[in-house]
Order: structure tokens, then C-alpha cells, then sequence
């Protein structure tokens, strides 16, 4: 004799049922992922599509309704080699080596603007993403992944210009230009490292998008962009403060790159070592940076 059952209570069969033709399995639930979460390659590359009309997005609105279009990405580090000519040059007197000054201020900071821009747009890219973010899934990397490879189309055209100062000077590079590839791939790396580290904490604390302007001013002047780095004086010197100019200098990752970078298209030693250290820390700087945004994206709809 059965139990009876009460209304509202599933019946005894009915909890062992299964549709005619079908067999049961397991219930999967889905869920956000939570704690540290390591770079999911697999799911950026099946997004790639959208991180190309990303990128290409923002490429067209940085350059929307402005008279000079793509030619401001040119003009931006040429005018800082003139201003720089000026006044560390022709008045303070810092020396270039053997190579023109203005030719080797802009080797710098063909670089240094595009790893600057990087981190700038890249850091304030999700807070400007809201809307898309609040309405459809997808991996968030790609936001500031995008934004960096918008720039990387504005360091091709002001590396033109480079060539162009490089043939009316009649430097012709040797062998390290093979390396150039394999330095400013490390500059993509460090800039997306940096840049999603500042996106991730831009969405959770707005005074980054304050501390950006500042943090690339500082670095611009803590990178040997403009000057040799021996040019700093060393503790062996006497010199006030020496010890954590040098300090800084080593642990920055974009002394070796830009030296590098520099070396491998104007020719000169290669700076091994700084460039070996330089690669260490950007490593870090992409792991960390890419771990910490995995950490907090859930929560990026809730707060943005």
C-alpha cells in the first residue's frame, strides 16, 4: 500500500521520471569563477573577432571629427622632440652618444609614447565600457587588450617617420634590427600588464583616472627616453640620492626595452643585461596585472 501524498508535493513516479527517449543526467550549474584565475588564451581567441572590431573601434573614434586624423599620432612625438631638443640640448646640454640628438630622442620616444598612450587608454577603457559590459557577456580582457592594440597602429605610423630620419641621416641598421620585433613585442606586453592592472582598479577606485596623467609624466622622466643612462650619476659618485635614481632605473622595465628598442633600429651595443632584467619584470607586471583583473571582473557590472 502506498504513502498517500499531499497537493503540492511532487508525485512518487513523477521523481523518477524522464522524458520518453531521453536519459537522465547529471544537473550542471553555471556560475561566475571566483579567486585567482589564470589567462584564459582559449577564450580570447575564440573572441577574436570582437577583439578586432574593438580595436578598430577604437581606433576611429580616437581620431573622430578631428582635422588631422591619424597624422596627431606623428605629430605627438615629433613635437616633443623639438620641444626636448631645445631645452635639454641646446640649453642644458645633454649629450646623445654619437648619434643626433633629435634622432636619438625620437628612437625614444617612439616607444615611450606608444607604451604611454597604451597604459592611459587602456586604464581608463572599461570605465568608458560600461554599457557594453553591463549587457552582454564576453571576456572582459579584451576591453583593455583593444585598447592596446589600438596604439600599436599609432606607433606604425610615427615609426615611419623614424625611418624616414634614419635614411636622411644614412644610418643603416645591422643585424639587432632582427631583434626589434622581439622588443616591442615586449613593450605590448608591458603596456598590457600595466593597463589592465589600471583598468581593474580604475572601475574600483576613480582617483586612478587622476593618478594616470600623473604616473606617465613621472615615468616619462624615469625612463632614459631623452637622456644616456649614464647621464645619472652613480653612488660611486658621491652623489645625493644617486644609489635610488639607479635603483629606480633598474627595476623599471622600460629602461632596457627603450635602450633596446633604440640599439636594435640605430645600431650600437644591445644592452643585454638591462634588457634581460627589463623582460623579467614585464613578465610580472603582465602576470600580475591579468590575475588581478581575472580576480575582480565579476564584479565589474555591479559597481561600474
Amino acid at each position: 500500500m502506498s504513502m498517500p501524498w499531499q497537493l503540492g508535493e511532487p508525485a512518487p513516479d513523477a521523481l523518477h521520471a524522464s522524458p520518453p527517449g531521453l536519459s537522465r543526467r547529471p544537473l550542471t550549474t553555471i556560475g561566475p569563477s571566483s579567486g585567482w584565475q589564470l589567462l584564459n588564451v582559449r577564450e580570447l581567441w575564440q573572441f577574436r573577432e570582437l577583439l578586432f572590431f574593438l580595436t578598430w573601434r577604437d581606433v576611429k573614434v580616437r581620431y573622430k571629427q578631428t582635422l588631422l586624423g591619424a597624422a596627431w599620432a606623428l605629430l605627438q612625438p615629433l613635437m616633443m622632440m623639438v620641444v626636448f631638443t631645445i631645452f635639454f640640448h641646446k640649453k642644458a646640454g645633454i649629450p646623445s652618444g654619437e648619434l643626433p640628438y633629435h634622432l636619438f630622442v625620437y628612437s625614444g620616444l617612439v616607444t615611450w609614447t606608444f607604451f604611454a598612450t597604451a597604459i592611459t587608454q587602456a586604464g581608463n577603457s572599461v570605465v568608458t565600457s560600461e554599457r557594453l559590459i553591463t549587457k552582454v557577456y564576453f571576456p572582459r580582457l579584451a576591453i583593455p587588450f583593444a585598447s592596446v592594440g589600438a596604439a600599436v597602429v599609432d606607433f606604425l605610423i610615427a615609426f615611419s617617420l623614424l625611418i624616414g630620419l634614419m635614411l636622411w641621416y644614412g644610418i643603416l641598421p645591422g643585424l639587432n634590427l632582427l631583434a626589434a620585433p622581439a622588443v616591442f613585442a615586449c613593450v605590448v606586453l608591458a603596456a598590457l600588464g600595466v593597463g589592465t592592472l589600471l583598468a581593474a582598479l580604475n572601475v574600483a577606485y576613480r582617483d586612478f583616472r587622476y593618478v594616470i596623467p600623473f604616473l606617465v609624466q613621472i615615468w616619462l622622466f624615469a625612463t632614459p627616453t631623452i637622456y644616456l643612462p649614464d647621464a645619472v650619476p652613480s653612488p660611486a659618485a658621491g652623489a645625493s640620492g644617486a644609489g635610488l635614481l639607479q635603483s629606480i632605473l633598474a627595476l623599471n622595465p622600460m629602461t632596457g626595452l627603450v635602450a633596446a628598442f633604440r640599439a636594435a633600429t640605430l645600431g650600437g651595443e644591445m644592452p643585454w643585461n638591462d634588457l634581460a632584467v627589463s623582460m623579467a619584470t614585464t613578465l610580472l607586471m603582465f602576470v600580475v596585472g591579468c590575475l588581478y583583473f581575472r580576480k575582480v571582473e565579476d564584479n565589474f557590472a555591479d559597481i561600474i
